[in-house]
Parts: structure tokens; sequence; C-alpha cells
């Protein structure tokens, strides 16, 4: 049961502004609209990260990988939708959820390294840094990497916070 109202009426227009990004206004972001700072905040970022380099297939991979590592069922449900709109098969998808890109190693190593700065809280060991490094993983997507873990366990965790309804077909985390 939701803890949280979701909000329609939003003098800041940020809720407009997601429904133009995604074409509508997923129960997460109405209730975080309760904050408008904190709703402006993952709306920056998150508009940032689109523009970096990593991919979109990358980022939603991290997405999802960081909800199933904080056991999210809102944000696996939602980015497994997502990953299947960008082609991601359900096998794919199941290896994401567990760190791995059987298809390519420089994915592999991005979601790798991800999974160990959520499990470590960023302290990942200089091995696991060289093996990255040795599969092509840059400092700038390092720097992303990291940003996205951020991005991804905010929304996580305000959604078990805030227990929004779910509006998407369930995955369970």
């Amino acid at each position: 049961m939701p803890r949280m109202p979701q909000l329609t009426d939003d003098p800041s227009g940020l809720l407009d502004q997601t429904r133009r990004q995604l074409g509508r206004v997923p129960n997460l972001y109405a209730t975080l609209a309760n904050s408008p700072a904190a709703l402006a905040g993952y709306l920056a970022l998150r508009d940032h990260l689109g523009r970096g380099v990593l991919s979109a297939r990358l980022r939603e991979q991290l997405a999802l990988l960081v909800a199933q590592e904080n056991h999210c069922t809102y944000c696996v449900s939602a980015h497994t939708l997502r990953g299947r709109k960008l082609g991601l098969s359900d096998e794919e998808l199941l290896r994401t959820r567990e760190g791995a890109d059987d298809g390519d190693a420089h994915a592999d190593a991005v979601l790798r390294i991800a999974r160990e700065v959520v499990r470590t809280g960023g302290r990942v060991e200089d091995a696991v840094l060289d093996g990255a490094r040795e599969h092509g993983v840059s400092d700038a997507e390092l720097g992303e990497i990291v940003a996205h873990v951020a991005l991804n366990t905010l929304s996580n965790h305000f959604n078990h916070l805030a227990r929004p309804e779910l509006d998407f077909p369930e995955v369970s985390a």
C-alpha cells in the first residue's frame, strides 16, 4: 500500500517535463514530486547521464542490475520492460540481473564493476578495477557507472520508503 500520495498537480512543471520525456508519468515520479527538490535533482542527473558516454542499452542494464541488487521490485519491473523495448532478450535480462553480459566483454566488465560498487559502497579492490580497465572501461565510464549506481539507488530506496503503486508488469526482485 502506498505510503505517500501521487501528485497530479505540480506547479513546478516537473511532472509535465517527465511526461514529455517519457510519454507518461510513472508513479515513482508522481510520488517523488512530493519533494520538488528531490524530483528536480533526480531528473537533472538522469538527463545529464543520458548524454554521457554509456549507451542507452548499458544505462538500462545498469538500472536493472542496481534495482536487483537493492531488491526493488518496482524498478526491476520498470527496467525489465524498458530493457525489452531496447531489444534485450529474457536471457539477457536475467544475466544482467546477475551482473553479467555474455555477449559483450566490455558490457560484462561494466556490469561487474557496477555490482562491486553497489556491494562495497565504492570500495572496489584494485584487481577488480584493473580487470574492468583491461576490458576497455574508461575513466569517464567509471565515473558514470558510479553516478548511475547513485541515481538508481536513489529511486530504489525512495520506492522502498514510499511504496508507490506498481504501474508496470510485475517482475519480482
